[in-house]
C-alpha cells in the first residue's frame, strides 16, 4: 500500500487546493422586472421565464416546469 514517505508541508497542501474554490455565481437582470435572477431560470419575483408567466406572482418556483 502506498504511503506517503514526507509530511505534506500547508504551504503545499494549500497550493494543490488552489484550484478548489468556489467560483462566482453568474446573475442577469430579468427583462420583465429588472431584479437579478439566474440564467436560465425563471425569475423569483414576477414568475416569468423566455418572455412569458410560467409561475404566478409570489408563489414558489422552485419546483416550476417549462412548457
Amino acid at each position: 500500500m502506498a504511503v506517503p514517505k514526507r509530511k505534506v508541508s500547508p504551504s503545499r497542501r494549500g497550493m494543490r487546493r488552489s484550484h478548489e474554490a468556489l467560483g462566482t455565481e453568474a446573475h442577469a437582470d430579468c427583462p420583465n422586472c429588472g431584479e437579478l435572477r439566474r440564467p436560465h431560470n425563471v425569475c423569483r419575483s414576477c414568475g416569468f421565464y423566455d418572455g412569458r408567466e410560467v409561475v404566478a406572482a409570489g408563489k414558489d418556483a422552485k419546483h416550476a416546469v417549462r412548457v
